[in-house]
C-alpha cells in the first residue's frame, strides 16, 4: 500500500468503527424508548446498499465511510401523521430525550473499556519509561542513564504512556514532581523534578526537551541490562556497566558485540578483553566466551543481555477488566484536566490535533500490532465521548444543556434560540478544527 494511503485507510477504519458505535448508542436507546428510527446509516452520502426492516427502518451503507448517523422521526423536521406522533422524538419525555442523546457518548465510553480489556488480555506492547542522558532540570534532579520511572506522585508507572500525562499536567501547572525510579543496578531512588523552574513560555510540544529527558530507546547504547547466572561474565560484569570496547575495538551499539565476539573463533587467545565504564570509571576484564550452536552455526557469547526498551503489559481476562476500567477513569480525568487548562490558558492550543494527526497516529499504532491498535481505538473512543459531552451546541453536550435548561425552567428553548446556539456552536467547532489542522500541517512541515 502506498505510504500516503495507509494513514487514510486506518483513519477510515478508526472513525468508521467509533462513530458507528456512537450512533448505535443513540439508535438502541431510541428504540427502547419507543422512538421510530427512519434511517440508520453507516457512512454518509449516496447509499451503496440499503435494506428496509419489518418496522420500516431503513438500514444503509453509504459511500463516504467516515462515521454514520441516525435519523429519528421528529415533527420539527417533517409532518407526522397523528397515529405516529407518539413515536416522534420531540414528543418523548425530557428523561427519555436526555437518555437517547446521552447514549451516544456512553456507547463510546463503554467501547473504550471493552477495547482496553481486550488489549490487556492479548498483551499491549509499550516502551519502558527508561531514561537516556539527562540535561537541564532532569540532570539537576539527579536523573541518570538507565533510570526507570516506577511511580509519579505515588501513582504506578509501567510504560511511557502512563508517565506522559502526569509529566505534562505537572509541567502545565509548573509544580515540582516526586518521581520514584529504579537505577540500572536495581536500587530504588527518589528524585524531585523541579518543574516549578520551567520557563513560563516553555514549548509544551517539546516537553522532553524542556524537562531535559531523553528516552532510553532514542539512544543506541551498550549498557548491560542483565548478566546470566553462572555465565562467563557472572561476578565480573554488572548490570549498568557500559561496554566501550572488545579486544580494543570500539563498541557503539549492543549489535556490534556479536560480530566482535565472532572474531574470537579465529583467535588463538582464550579470553577476550572487555572494556567497560562503571559509574564513570573505566575498567578492563578478561572474559572467556562460550560457543553456542544456533541453527547449525557457532555463535560466541559472554552471557550478558542489553537493556530491553520495550515490554508487554498483559493480564488474565478476569483481572484485565478492573484494570481497563481504572485506566479509562484515569484517561478521562487527565482529559478533563487538559480541557480545563486549555480554558485557563495553562495548556497551549498546540496540543489540539485534527483528523490528519489521528490518521498518522492510527497508521503508527497499527504497525505495532492488534493490541496496540485496540488501545489506540480505546483512547480515541474516549476522546469522542468527552468531546461530544462538551456543552457546545451541535454536539450532544449542547443538546443535553438545552434539556437541562428545559428541566430548570419548565419549558424548552425557543426554536430561534436553539438556531442561534447551533450557529455559535458550528463556528466554535470550525475554529477549533482550523487550529488543529494548522497544528498538524505545521508538525508535518517542521
Amino acid at each position: 500500500m502506498p505510504d500516503f494511503l495507509s494513514p487514510v485507510f486506518w483513519l477510515i477504519i478508526t472513525l468508521g468503527i467509533l462513530v458507528t458505535v456512537h450512533e448505535w448508542g443513540h439508535f438502541i436507546v431510541a428504540r427502547w424508548c419507543g422512538v421510530h428510527i427512519e434511517r440508520f446509516s453507516v457512512g454518509f452520502g449516496r447509499a451503496l446498499f440499503k435494506r428496509v426492516g419489518k418496522n420500516g427502518t431503513e438500514y444503509q451503507i453509504a459511500v463516504i465511510p467516515l462515521g454514520g448517523y441516525v435519523k429519528m422521526l421528529d415533527e420539527r423536521e417533517q409532518e407526522v401523521a397523528p397515529e405516529r406522533q407518539a413515536m416522534a422524538f420531540n414528543r418523548q419525555s425530557l428523561r427519555k430525550r436526555f437518555a437517547i442523546v446521552a447514549a451516544g457518548p456512553f456507547a463510546n465510553l463503554l467501547l473504550c473499556v471493552l477495547l482496553l480489556w481486550a488489549a490487556l488480555v492479548i498483551g499491549t506492547p509499550g516502551l519502558r519509561p527508561l531514561l537516556g542522558p539527562s540535561q537541564g532540570l532532569a540532570q539537576q534532579a539527579g536523573f541518570a542513564i538507565g533510570d526507570e520511572i516506577r511511580s509519579i506522585d505515588g501513582q504506578p508507572v509501567q510504560t511511557w504512556n502512563d508517565a506522559l500525562p502526569a509529566l505534562a499536567l505537572a509541567a502545565m501547572d509548573q509544580r515540582a514532581l516526586a518521581i520514584e525510579v529504579q537505577t540500572l543496578d536495581g536500587s530504588p531512588q527518589r528524585r524531585v523534578l523541579p518543574l516549578d523552574k520551567l520557563a513560563k513560555d516553555y514549548q509544551q510540544a517539546e516537553l522532553f526537551k524542556e524537562i531535559g529527558f531523553t528516552p532510553f530507546f532514542a539512544n543506541p547504547s551498550t549498557y548491560i541490562g542483565s548478566v546470566l547466572a553462572n555465565g562467563p561474565s557472572y561476578g565480573v560484569l554488572l548490570p549498568g556497566d557500559r561496554i566501550t570496547a572488545i579486544n580494543r575495538k570500539p563498541v557503539s551499539t549492543f549489535g556490534d558485540i556479536p560480530a566482535l565476539l565472532a572474531e574470537h573463533a579465529t583467535s588463538t587467545a582464550h579470553n577476550v578483553q572487555v572494556d567497560v565504564e562503571r559509574k564513570g570509571t573505566p575498567m578492563s576484564f578478561l572474559i572467556a566466551p562460550v560457543a553456542a550452536d544456533i541453527d547449525g552455526a557457532k555463535v560466541w557469547r559472554i552471557g550478558i543481555g542489553n537493556v530491553a526498551a520495550s515490554k508487554v503489559v498483559q493480564y488474565p481476562f478476569w483481572q484485565a477488566l478492573p484494570v481497563a476500567t481504572a485506566k479509562t477513569w484515569g484517561m478521562a480525568t487527565d482529559s478533563f484536566a487538559v480541557i480545563g487548562r486549555l480554558f485557563s490558558g495553562k495548556a497551549s492550543m498546540d496540543n489540539l490535533s485534527s483528523p490528519i494527526g489521528i490518521a498518522q497516529a492510527a497508521d503508527n499504532q497499527a504497525g505495532w500490532g492488534i493490541s496496540a491498535f485496540l488501545s489506540f481505538l480505546a483512547a480515541i473512543s474516549l476522546a469522542l465521548c468527552i468531546m461530544n459531552l462538551l456543552p457546545i451546541p451541535v454536539l450532544d453536550g449542547g443538546h443535553l444543556l438545552y434539556f437541562m435548561i428545559e428541566g430548570l425552567t419548565g419549558k424548552p428553548l425557543t426554536d430561534s434560540a436553539q438556531a442561534v446556539g447551533q450557529m455559535i456552536g458550528a463556528a466554535m467547532l470550525v475554529g477549533l478544527l482550523s487550529i488543529a489542522i494548522f497544528n498538524d500541517f505545521f508538525r508535518i512541515i517542521s
